[in-house]
């Protein structure tokens, strides 16, 4: 556990909406010491009920499904579950996306993405000249 300081912006978290995936965020801060809190960024209710997701059946028997059930006013007796994965790939992309942006050094990032061009183009480059010397593309 990282005791010597707690990191300012909070743990995000992408994960099904259940009473599971709500407990790990819970367990994440009591257990490393370093976030003092979680901010889930998928699946959360609101997007469950804006996207409209299928429920599934959750876990018969999971002791955190009766508060969880109040929680959000679900029927206690019947366990359900929604997974991050019933959203469509493109939105889901772009929900992450939108999510991490903020904390992207612009900067950084197009520094980086500079040196990887740079490194297929000494790449490609390298690739031409073996071609070469070895009179053609090996089969």
């Amino acid at each position: 556990m990282n005791t010597n300081r707690t990191l300012a912006a909070p743990r995000r978290s992408i994960g099904d909406f259940d009473c599971s995936s709500e407990d790990i965020e819970r367990d994440w801060v009591t257990r490393t010491g370093c976030w003092s809190r979680t901010e889930r960024v998928l699946l959360t209710y609101d997007q469950v009920r804006a996207y409209e997701l299928p429920a599934t059946e959750g876990k018969q028997g999971d002791p955190r499904w009766p508060a969880f059930a109040r929680r959000y006013g679900f029927d206690p007796r019947r366990p359900v579950q929604w997974e991050v994965e019933a959203l469509e790939p493109a939105e889901l992309q772009r929900l992450v996306l939108a999510a991490v942006a903020p904390y992207v050094d612009r900067d950084v990032l197009a520094r980086q993405v500079a040196r990887e061009e740079e490194q297929r183009r000494a790449l490609a480059t390298f690739l031409e000249g073996w071609d070469a010397a070895s009179g053609g593309a090996p089969s």
